[in-house]
């Protein structure tokens, strides 16, 4: 048993477990939309429009989302390489949605604010997610 205690910053550990999980669960969501119609999904915006390949990115939305739903659940067991695999994640997403800022503005802008906030409560907390009673 470890002499070091929990504190009330443990559930700031959780708060990023749990976004993380959420997170993953729509990307999951979104990427089957994306493989199943892609004819149907559509973005309109007015300037500029990257284009991609909806299948190709349907893939990489599904491949992530699953990536940061087993990431959420180790973070929940406590694991500390999950910890390090969900800032790493969380970077690329707070990236990836700097690339969609001019499709969608305020949806970029508020994910990447809280990937902000995920990397801050793993980076700076995140080690008593393992030391947990």
């Amino acid at each position: 048993m470890s002499n070091t205690k929990t504190t009330g910053w443990l559930g700031w550990g959780l708060f990023a477990g749990a976004i993380i999980l959420i997170s993953g669960v729509f990307s999951v969501i979104q990427g089957f939309v994306g493989l199943i119609a892609p004819d149907t999904y559509y973005v309109k915006t007015s300037g500029s429009l990257f284009v991609m390949d909806v299948q190709g990115w349907a893939w990489w939305t599904l491949i992530i989302g699953i990536l940061l739903v087993l990431t959420a659940l180790a973070l929940f067991a406590g694991q500390t390489w999950a910890r390090v695999v969900a800032v790493i994640l969380a970077s690329l997403s707070a990236i990836g949605n700097l690339l969609l800022v001019p499709a969608q503005p305020w949806w970029s802008l508020i994910l990447i604010g809280v990937d902000i906030l995920v990397i801050y409560a793993l980076t700076a907390h995140g080690s008593e997610l393992g030391r947990r009673d």
